[in-house]
Order: structure tokens, then sequence, then C-alpha cells
């Protein structure tokens, strides 16, 4: 049996002395490059230069080294006849173990003042290659990348007589591969920021931007930011001001709403987030002159287009909610669109395009600082995602479950009365709770979301929560609240708000009172109990889906009392039976759509 060989040729020297002292007295024959060998000959342990097998000098300062077939020969040679005959037939030995780790590049770039020449000198190539094609082999070869592994590793081959057994080296290898992938990591991050950042002029870009800077994370302290793609093209481009990290997950949520929303009921939708959640969505039909009141756009001078009324409806169903929302358009922005846009509080868009009256619109917005986002309409995300939480990645596949009138063809109530509207609105829906934060359930009327109960951990709460949003859109509608006499120059933000108070019965006192009071040229009266009832009552045919089952009867009693007529949610509850009897007997129509979809 020949001489045990082991290959060091490390940057990161710790324990490498007591390592090689440890391997020469078990009679492994050592090979070393560079500094390697000298440490190692410096404190009197016999080692071998790797150019006594190579036959090559080091070169290139250093640059190459270990690249050579009598190196990797040796690393990658298995153990069977043919491989056996090459080494014979070139005078090559087979190496048992490779030490190798890396030039710190990672500590290169994060210096103050690094070049792109420093940082290019401490990308290893030999090092990779050494730590790969030992991985490759791990069936024959030990490859060390850490010193931490060295006195388990020594531990082991004395005691095996100088096989560690098949579980170290796969192990070590499996760390091995661990490496190089996080290093290589690193430097496609750094060239991706020397070469493809959105923020580069155009002389220096490489090629297409993959990576955008971001001023800070979910919070200002949480700094370096950014948002890239490793393969193709970042799918969006900031054409005005410059989105947040919040931005991001409101904009690329609502995208995929939207997109979704808009092919499968073949109409333009909209969408209004706040914190990556839906206040609103909507597809465009057309608006009666009492919702063009009550969304507050009975005055625009443009026609009302479609996707106009689109965004009406979504930034209107929970006005409170939108405020500062981070807009999404299915279809290019127009200038009808645009201007309902200017008026509100908002934070950014995103759409496939902007007409030229319509980003002209937009980019004063803010002081010329109201980020406008556009997207590639065919991007499309790869089916598995990744995320990462507390250090530890969790995968799975993306959530492309498809939402069309087929989802809700399980009718499982006596009442089967299922029209096309009320298909309409349960896919508004769900859609809508396809992207909501869960748990959480959703009200839908004439195309549009009218309540939203999002992240609660308690389903009928969510119910609940959706329920009094979804009776406040509909108490917005009372023709004293339309009427409700504010003085000139109160602002739209001003309204809303004192419409919430109005329509929800806040108790006002004190100052809240009289600065409420103040908005108005009289101060209105509140609505009596009766009139409040009498008008809810009049709510009729609304949608409610949930992102998961109803656990309980209650969640039908509570949709109901909102004028739900329609349900729909994932069977699988014990309490099924009495779900769909409590429904019967409301005559309500109840799908079991056999489809889970939380959203985290």
């Amino acid at each position: 049996m020949s001489t045990p060989i082991a290959l060091l040729s490390v940057y990161d020297k710790a324990n490498l002395l007591e390592l090689a002292t440890g391997l020469h007295g078990a009679g492994v024959r050592l090979l070393g490059s560079g500094g390697t060998a000298k440490k190692i000959r410096e404190a009197g342990i016999p080692i071998e230069d790797v150019s006594d097998i190579t036959k090559a000098p080091e070169m290139l300062g250093g640059r190459v080294k270990t690249l050579h077939p009598a190196v990797h020969g040796g690393i990658l040679a298995r153990s069977i006849p043919s491989d056996d005959a090459d080494l014979k037939a070139q005078d090559i030995s087979p190496i048992s173990i490779v030490v190798c780790n890396l030039y710190p590049f990672t500590d290169t770039i994060a210096k103050p003042g690094c070049s792109l020449d420093d940082a290019v000198e401490e990308i290893d190539i030999g090092g990779v290659t050494l730590l790969r094609a030992a991985a490759k082999n791990h069936e024959r070869v030990s490859v060390l990348s850490d010193p931490a592994d060295y006195n388990e590793f020594f531990a082991a081959w004395k005691q095996g007589g100088g096989n560690v057994g098949q579980a170290i080296r796969s192990k070590l290898a499996l760390k091995a591969f661990e490496m190089t992938a996080k290093y290589d990591n690193a430097i496609s991050g750094y060239f991706r920021e020397q070469y493809a950042s959105a923020d580069l002029p155009t002389e220096k870009l490489a090629g297409p931007v993959q990576r955008m800077a971001l001023r800070y994370g979910a919070n200002p302290h949480q700094k370096p930011a950014q948002a890239f793609v490793t393969e193709g093209e970042l799918p969006f481009k900031a054409l005005c001001g410059s989105p947040g990290y919040i931005n991001l997950l409101d904009a690329l949520n609502s995208w995929g709403l939207v997109k979704e929303l808009s092919e499968a009921l073949n109409l333009p939708a909209a969408a209004s987030f706040k914190h990556v959640s839906p206040a609103g969505a909507a597809v465009g039909l057309e608006l009666n002159d009492v919702e063009k009141k009550v969304y507050g756009v009975d005055d625009l001078k443009e026609s009302l287009t479609p996707l106009a009324c689109a965004y009406a409806r979504a930034r209107g169903a929970d006005r409170m909610s939108s405020f500062g929302d981070f807009i999404a358009l299915s279809a290019p922005c127009d200038i009808a669109t645009a201007r309902i846009i200017s008026r509100e509080v908002s934070d950014g868009i995103i759409a496939p395009g902007y007409s030229p009256e319509a980003f002209d619109i937009l980019a004063k917005k803010k002081g010329g600082k109201y980020c406008v986002l556009q997207i590639n309409p065919a991007y499309r995300p790869s089916d598995i995602e990744t995320r990462q939480v507390y250090g530890v990645s969790l995968q799975q596949r993306r959530n492309d479950a498809k939402i069309d009138a087929s989802v809700f063809s399980n009718i499982v109530t006596k009442n089967k009365e299922l029209n096309n509207e009320a298909i309409t609105d349960l896919i508004v829906a769900t859609l809508a709770l396809k992207y909501t934060q869960s748990n959480s359930v959703a009200y839908a009327y004439r195309g549009a979301t009218i309540g939203i109960g999002a992240g609660q951990q308690s389903r009928i709460h969510c119910t609940r929560l959706a329920g009094t949003k979804a009776d406040l859109w509909w108490l917005r509608h009372h023709p004293r609240v339309l009427a409700l006499p504010f003085k000139k120059g109160v602002k739209r933000a001003e309204k809303a708000n004192a419409i919430d108070l109005f329509v929800a019965a806040e108790p006002l006192e004190g100052s809240e009172r009289a600065q409420w009071e103040a908005l108005f040229e009289v101060p209105p009266t509140p609505l009596t109990d009766a009139e409040r009832a009498d008008h809810l009552r009049q709510l009729d045919g609304v949608a409610c889906a949930s992102d998961a089952f109803f656990p309980f009867p209650d969640n039908v009693h509570r949709a109901r009392r909102s004028g739900v007529r329609y349900l729909a949610a994932p069977g699988g509850s014990v309490m099924d039976a009495e779900c769909v009897k409590v429904a019967d007997e409301h005559g309500l129509v109840f799908a079991h759509t056999a489809l889970r979809l939380f959203h985290h």
C-alpha cells in the first residue's frame, strides 16, 4: 500500500502546525504550496513543495500554484482500474487528504477604500478548484476546509488506521461545497454591484441591471439593504423616486395580485397595498353616480376609464387603511387614473407602463420624489422561492394556484344559484386573500373588496374585522354621509378621517370633538341606531372568502350580518356540517374550494 499523501494550501493557518505534526507522525507524506509549506518547514516538519511533483514553479505572482494535472489527477482519481492505469502512465500519485481554505475576499471588500484591483487579487482560483475537486471525489478523498475540523478528522484518522470513514468524508465534502458556494455568492454579489447596479452611470453598466441599492431595510437602522436577481434582469426599474424595502414588498406582492386579477377576469385591475397586504383590490367595472361620489371622483374632469374605475374602487374600499398606500395597476397608467392618484397621499406605484401625460402628473408628486416603478409584464418568477428567517433558509414552491370559476364549483349548500357577478366577486375576494397576511377573510361586492380582515390569529376576528370594514364602507353610501356639509378647503385625507369617525359612531369629546366639528359648515347630528340599521339591511349580495376553513359557524352568522350571500372557503373543519347548516338557514350559497391560501 502506497504512502498516503496530504496536500496543504491554506490562507488561514490556525491549527495548521498541530495538524501537520500529527499527519507526519502518522506516516503521511506532506505536500504544500507557497506560504503554507514555508510555515510548516520553518517549524521543523518535513514537507515537499507542490512544484516537486508538478515540475513547474509557482508563476504569475502566485496566481498559479496547484493548477496542474499532477495535483488534480491525484485528487480526482477514483479507485478503479482505468484511473489507476492513467495515474501509473503519467507517474502521478493519488492524494488522499486536501487541506485548503480561501483568500479572505469578503474581508477585503469590506475594507474602506478597497479598489477593484484589490478585490480581484483576493479571488481564490486554485483553492476553490482544490476544494471542489476533493469534495467531488469524497468517496476516497478527505477535504478539510475549516481549521475547526482538524482535531476531529485526525482523531478519526488515527482510530481508523488511515480511514476516517465515509460519513466524515461526506460531511467534510458538504462543508467544502457550502464554503465555495458562499464564496462564489460573495464574488458575484460584489461584481453585481460593480457592473450591474441601477445606480451606475450607463457607461459603467456591463449588461442588464440586476441590482438596486435601497436606503435601508424595514427600518432605518437596518443597513445595508438591496434588491437583486442572480439571473437575467431586475424585472422593474424606477422611473422616478427610489423605492424602499417595504415599498418593494408592497409593489411586488401587489403586482402579482393585479396581474392575476386581470388574467382571471379579463378586466383591468388595481390594488392599494399597505404593509404587505391589500387595503383594497378591484377590477374595472363602471362606477355609478353614487359610487363616484363615495369614492370622490365625481368631479374628475377626465372621463373615467376602466383602469381609473378599478383604482377608485380599490382606494375607496378602506380609505383609512389606504392612506400612504403603494399602488399596483395591471395595465399602463392613463391620465384619468393618474389624476385620481395625484389627489391622494400615496408612497408609490407599480405598473407595466405610463402614458406620457400620466407620467408627467405622477412625477410631480412629493416634490418629484414620488416612487414610480415600471414592471416587465412578461417577467415570471422562479417556481421555487426562498426566504431566510433568523438565519435559517426556508424554501417552497411558489403559490401558483390558479383562481378561476372552477374553484367554486363544489357548492355544498341547498342554494346553488351562483351568478356571474357573484363569481367575479368571489374571484376578487379569493385572489386578494392569496396576497394577504394570514389569517384572512375578505368581503367583495361589485368587483371590489369592501372589507379585509388580515393577519389575525383568530378566524372569527378576521370575519368580524372584515365585516366591520364592509359595514363602514356601506354606511359611507348613506345619503346623509354623501351630503355632509364640509367647509371649503378641507383636504381629502381630513374628509376621509371625519367620515370614518362619523359612520363608526366614535365617541368624541373635548378638543377632539371641537377639531372634528370645525371641519363642517354645520356640525352634523349622528346617524340614529334606526338609520344605521335600516341602511345596513339594504346591503345584500356580498361575497365572502376565507383563506382557510371556518372552524365554527359563528363566522357564517357574522358574515351574513354584513350582507353576505355567497361564501367560499376550503373544507376540512370538524364543524363543516354545522357551518353548512347555518349557511342553509340563511339561504346562502357556500362553495368548498379545497384550496387553502395561507400567506406569510
